[in-house]
C-alpha cells in the first residue's frame, strides 16, 4: 500500500494542521510505503517572495520531522525537486473537463475571500492529481475539505485510462479521519490562518496562554452547568487529553461548580504537555544545520525515481516517446 500526502508551506503550522492531517499521516508511515511532500509549487499561488517561501519550506520540514516523521520509514521531499510532476499535470489537463474544475469548492472559496483568480488557482486540482498519480498512490489521507480534490483525481485517472489504456494510472482512495477532520479555532470556526484563530504547533508559552485564556465563552455562572454542545474548549481538549480526562471535564461541565477559567487552565496544561516532546525534538533538529537538507535531498532522489517510471509510462501511452 502506497500512501501519499502533502502540505503547503504557507507559514508556521497550527494544531489544526497537526490533528487534521499530520497525525494521521504520521501513523500511516508505519502501515505502508509513505510518500510525503512539501507542496511548494502549489504555494506559488499565494507566496511571491522567494526568501519567504524558502523559510516556510524549511520550517515545515523541521516541524514535520519534529512531530515524528521518520525518513527511514517514508519518503519525504519537496514537490519542486520532482519536476516530472509538472509535465504530468499538463498531460492530465488534456483530458480534464472544464466543468469538473468549475465545480471545485476550493477555487470558489478562495476567490470569495479576495484571492486573485489565476490559471494556477483554477487548475490547482490538476496539479494535485499529478502529485497523487505520479507515485501510483493507493491511499491519500486528507481533511474533509480536501476530499473533493481526491475525487477529482479519481475522475482524471479514470479519463486517462479510458483515453490511453486501461490500467495506465492507479485510481486512489481518500482516507479521512471524520472525528478530527475539522479542528475548531479559538473562535469556534474551523481553525485557519485565514481566520486568524489558530494555535501554532509550537506556540511560545506566553502566547499560548494568552490565546487559550482568551477563548470566548458565554456568561453562565460558575455554579451552574455549562452547555457542552459547540464548546470550543471541550472540542480542543478532546484532541490533547486522555479519554478519562475528557470525560471528567464533560462531567464537570454538566454538574456545574467549575468556571470556564479552570477549564481553560486544564486545556492549556494539556496542550503544553502534548507538544513538549515535539518541541524538544525540534530544537535538536534545528541545532543540526545539515540534517534537513540531507533528508530532503535523499527523499527527492527516491521520489524522482518512481516519478520518472510513471511519466515514462504515460509519455509512451500518449505517443510522446
Amino acid at each position: 500500500m502506497r500512501i501519499l500526502s502533502g502540505l503547503q508551506p504557507s507559514g508556521r503550522l497550527h494544531i489544526g494542521n497537526y490533528f487534521g492531517m499530520m497525525e494521521a499521516a504520521l501513523r500511516l508511515q508505519h502501515e505502508g510505503e509513505a510518500y510525503y511532500f512539501i507542496a511548494d509549487y502549489h504555494s506559488l499561488t499565494s507566496i511571491r517572495d522567494g526568501g519567504t517561501l524558502r523559510g516556510h519550506v524549511r520550517d515545515l520540514a523541521i516541524d514535520f520531522l519534529a512531530c515524528g516523521l521518520d525518513p527511514a520509514k517514508c519518503v519525504f521531499f519537496k514537490q519542486s525537486d520532482v519536476p516530472e510532476v509538472v509535465e504530468l499535470s499538463w498531460i492530465l489537463s488534456t483530458v480534464t473537463p472544464m466543468g469538473l474544475l468549475e465545480r471545485c469548492h476550493s477555487y470558489k472559496d478562495k476567490i470569495a475571500r479576495g484571492i486573485s483568480a489565476s490559471h494556477a488557482l483554477f487548475a490547482y486540482p490538476v496539479l494535485m492529481a499529478a502529485d497523487i498519480l505520479i507515485y501510483d498512490s493507493d491511499i491519500v489521507p486528507v481533511g474533509r475539505d480536501q476530499k473533493q480534490h481526491v475525487e477529482v483525481t479519481r475522475d482524471i485517472a479514470i479519463k486517462m485510462n479510458e483515453a490511453f489504456g486501461a490500467g495506465l494510472l492507479k485510481v486512489p482512495e481518500p482516507r479521512i479521519r471524520e472525528e478530527t477532520a475539522v479542528v475548531p479555532g479559538l473562535d469556534g470556526q474551523k481553525m485557519s490562518k485565514s481566520y486568524g484563530n489558530t494555535i501554532q504547533l509550537f506556540e511560545e508559552p506566553a502566547a499560548l496562554k494568552k490565546k487559550i485564556m482568551g477563548i470566548p465563552t458565554d456568561s453562565t455562572p460558575v455554579e451552574a452547568p455549562k452547555p457542552t454542545e459547540g464548546s470550543t474548549i471541550l472540542a480542543l481538549y478532546k484532541l490533547v487529553a486522555s479519554a478519562a480526562e475528557y470525560d471528567a471535564m464533560v462531567g464537570d461541565y454538566q454538574r456545574g461548580g467549575v468556571g470556564y477559567g479552570e477549564f481553560k487552565k486544564r486545556l492549556l496544561a494539556a496542550v503544553s504537555d502534548h507538544f513538549t516532546p515535539m518541541r524538544e525534538k525540534r530544537a535538536a533538529i534545528t541545532a543540526d544545520e545539515g540534517y534537513v537538507d540531507r533528508v530532503l535531498a535523499e527523499g527527492a532522489e527516491r521520489a524522482r525515481a518512481v516519478a520518472r517510471k510513471t511519466l515514462r509510462r504515460v509519455r509512451d501511452a500518449a505517443g510522446l516517446s
